[in-house]
């Protein structure tokens, strides 16, 4: 691996690790943002239920006009909160009237900031949320999410450096571009094999 090469601390996570193994995206690029804003904040079985309630209410459709056409009530049944309700109507507003881009084509013309910016104007949808939609539904390779705990912990765990801040973080991962995503991915790792944390949903 290229970055194993560049790196001593990389090459030790690698041997460790092995190599990146990421969840398979969802097929809907609208239903993963309705995945992440429902997991927000919950823990994962409540947010698992809620999300295969909502799911059955759609009727396995997970697509705009269905979430714009159920009634309130029903969204409040399947256990969403009005902030929530409000969050994904807002998304698939702003997908049909063109706000957000999602259709393959579209996003491929779009940088990482430009898709970021576009799903930063989504109600409860922030940069962190858009990084890891960039980094595990859209597969992009040069992610640096430096506002993560996790990729922060882990970094200083790896490299043997306090824990660095957000703004710290930022130009540190600028030796490993364009592959910062993969770094991010050996951070989060590096948290699991170095301090025992539990294993994260965003590296299964």
């Amino acid at each position: 691996m290229e970055l194993a090469d560049r790196d001593p601390v990389l090459a030790k996570l690698v041997e460790a690790a092995g190599p990146p193994a990421l969840r398979r995206p969802m097929e809907s690029h609208f239903a993963a943002l309705v995945r992440s804003v429902l997991y927000q904040q919950l823990a994962g079985p409540a947010a698992a239920a809620i999300h295969a309630r909502l799911v059955d209410a759609l009727g396995g459709d997970v697509s705009p006009q269905p979430l714009l056409a159920l009634a309130p009530l029903v969204l409040r049944g399947a256990g969403l909160s009005a902030n929530k309700a409000a969050s994904l109507r807002d998304l698939a507003a702003k997908v049909l009237d063109g706000t957000v881009v999602l259709d393959p084509r579209g996003l491929s013309k779009e940088s990482d900031d430009e898709v970021i910016a576009r799903l930063s104007t989504v109600r409860g949808i922030g940069r962190w949320t858009a990084q890891m939609f960039l980094l595990f539904q859209l597969r992009r390779l040069d992610v640096w999410p430096a506002g993560d705990l996790g990729v922060r912990r882990g970094y200083g765990l790896a490299w043997g450096v306090p824990m660095p801040t957000e703004r710290e973080l930022g130009p540190l991962g600028d030796p490993f571009s364009p592959y910062r995503s993969v770094v991010a991915w050996y951070c989060w790792r590096a948290c699991e094999l170095y301090a025992g944390a539990a294993e994260s949903a965003l590296t299964t």
